[in-house]
């Protein structure tokens, strides 16, 4: 897995290595922390470029280069 630094997550551009329904590009609009910790994010919430669809994953999961990639590609 790639590190992804959740300081800089918000905001931050992401390319899906397999897009599904031609969507391919996303932005992060949202990082939700741990109520305990506020260091601690927990899960993300992409915006889909393409038709502004949102969903929400566990973080690390862009650290997955299987399913994600840094950036617009």
């Amino acid at each position: 897995p790639m590190p992804v630094n959740h300081k800089k997550l918000h905001g931050s551009k992401w390319t899906a290595v397999t897009p599904r329904e031609r969507e391919k590009h996303f932005l992060v609009v949202k990082v939700e922390y741990d109520a305990d910790d506020a260091q601690k994010p927990l899960r993300v919430t992409l915006e889909a470029v393409l038709s502004s669809r949102h969903f929400t994953l566990p973080w690390r999961e862009l650290g997955d280069t299987a399913q994600w990639q840094p950036g617009w590609l």
